[in-house]
């Protein structure tokens, strides 16, 4: 499974990328606001840092203004990933963005039946929301695992990148799934290392090599 990290925070991103464990970002139009900065000057560094897909949203919903955005977009660098909403004039962009050879995600999905438009419409990635779905009460990784099982009937080459990640056990049945990307803000991603018997076996093995008295180094 590939990691993206949800966020246009630079200073984590630049955290995050020395792991080396990121593959890729995503970012939406919330996020800028919450860390400010220049839109499209933003993006530019979060591409300098991450070679990986870097999804920058479009703020247009209707065909014209979409496409005349993506144009824009994707000169910022070449790892532009263009991310449009899952509307009939979003997957069309997508349809032709897609033509083009460049990277369209597709967001704000929730349901298998959207799903299977974009796939249809070229899109490089899925973005079916989890946490959302959640939300009101229906089953978010119930809509990944069609998702998925509709996607390898077909053999498309969309990849499904699980979005609105709330904790590590969507990550985990996500990947149980075969989903092929799980996008996580930080917290989360950081999250994964946690378990207690490792901070406890940690703790043991220090006090064990202190009282031998030895260096390596």
């Amino acid at each position: 499974m590939k990691f993206f990290i949800d966020t246009a925070d630079l200073t984590e991103i630049r955290s995050l990328a020395g792991s080396g464990l990121l593959d890729g970002v995503t970012t939406n139009p919330s996020l800028i606001a919450k860390n400010g900065g220049v839109f499209a000057k933003v993006i530019a560094e979060i591409c300098e840092i991450i070679p990986g897909p870097v999804s920058a949203e479009v703020a247009g919903t209707e065909y014209d203004q979409i496409m005349a955005e993506a144009k824009v977009l994707r000169k910022i660098a070449g790892n532009v990933c263009i991310k449009v909403p899952l509307t009939p004039d979003g997957l069309r962009a997508c349809k032709h963005l897609s033509n083009d050879g460049t990277m369209v995600n597709v967001t704000l999905c929730f349901s298998a039946a959207q799903a299977l438009l974009a796939a249809k419409s070229g899109a490089s990635f899925i973005s079916p929301f989890v946490g959302r779905v959640d939300d009101i009460g229906w089953d978010g990784m119930q809509l990944i695992s069609d998702i998925v099982d509709i996607y390898n009937n077909y053999d498309f080459k969309t990849e499904v990148l699980v979005a609105s990640v709330r904790g590590p056990n969507h990550v985990i049945e996500a990947a149980k799934m075969g989903a092929h990307v799980a996008t996580l803000p930080p917290a989360v991603l950081r999250s994964l290392f946690n378990h207690p018997l490792t901070d406890k076996g940690l703790a043991t093995f220090l006090a064990d090599w202190a009282k031998t008295g030895q260096s390596i180094v």
